[in-house]
């Protein structure tokens, strides 16, 4: 498995940094990679092989070698891959929340703790933020996978390409409201930047969402 860091990493981890938020980006970033675990994990007991893993600043990304014999297995307008790939999607989130509760349950009973240096406020709050980012139905996000994936079986592949980017576009100009009244509440620069990543991945995907669109109206064509 090939494993790749996205250098911007660094240039998020300079900025939480010197917004005296470091403690809570090196929380996030373990917990994501704990989020990326439950994928590996979900992936590899349902059949798939991990081919890439990109460590990037809003986590780690983890991409499969797909078994080539589900795309036979038909269901609906899908397949057997939509599936597996709904499963995986929600295994990461799902491990957040699992860490989330037993948190919570065990703070309850013995108070407030410390683990692997990490406070029990800061794993209760990076666990839900993690939980809670991913599940948003804005593509790449696990959130806009699993949206995708369910299009594809009621719609079909190419109307799901569609329907994920206004689904995105809106996704993302909802948070952007939200987010813009959280950030002249708390003047938190952060907000702004993980807005503005979001926004580029929006439109980077847009735009292979387009490019893709075009592919099957040349096939069309031809046909």
């Amino acid at each position: 498995m090939n494993i790749k860091i996205d250098i911007k990493i660094f240039i998020f981890a300079i900025i939480f940094f010197i917004t005296n938020r470091i403690e809570i980006y090196a929380s996030v970033m373990i917990f994501a990679l704990i989020h990326e675990l439950g994928h590996l994990i979900c992936g590899v007991v349902i059949g798939f092989k991990p081919e890439n893993l990109t460590i990037m600043p809003y986590g780690i990304k983890l991409n499969f070698r797909i078994n080539f014999n589900d795309y036979n297995k038909k269901i609906k307008k899908g397949n057997m891959i939509t599936i597996k790939k709904i499963i995986i999607a929600l295994a990461g989130p799902i491990t957040n929340l699992l860490i989330f509760a037993i948190t919570m349950i065990v703070t309850k009973i013995n108070g407030d703790f410390i683990f692997l240096g990490i406070t029990n406020k800061n794993i209760i709050y990076s666990n839900l933020i993690i939980a809670i980012f991913n599940l948003i139905p804005i593509y790449p996000l696990d959130g806009g996978r699993i949206v995708h994936e369910l299009l594809h079986i009621f719609k079909g592949l190419r109307l799901s390409y569609t329907y994920i980017q206004d689904i995105s576009l809106i996704s993302i100009a909802m948070l952007t409201a939200v987010s813009s009244i959280l950030v002249l509440y708390y003047k938190n620069i952060v907000m702004v930047i993980v807005l503005a990543y979001l926004w580029k991945l929006v439109i980077q995907t847009e735009r292979d969402f387009t490019l893709k669109e075009k592919i099957y109206e040349n096939i069309a064509k031809h046909s």
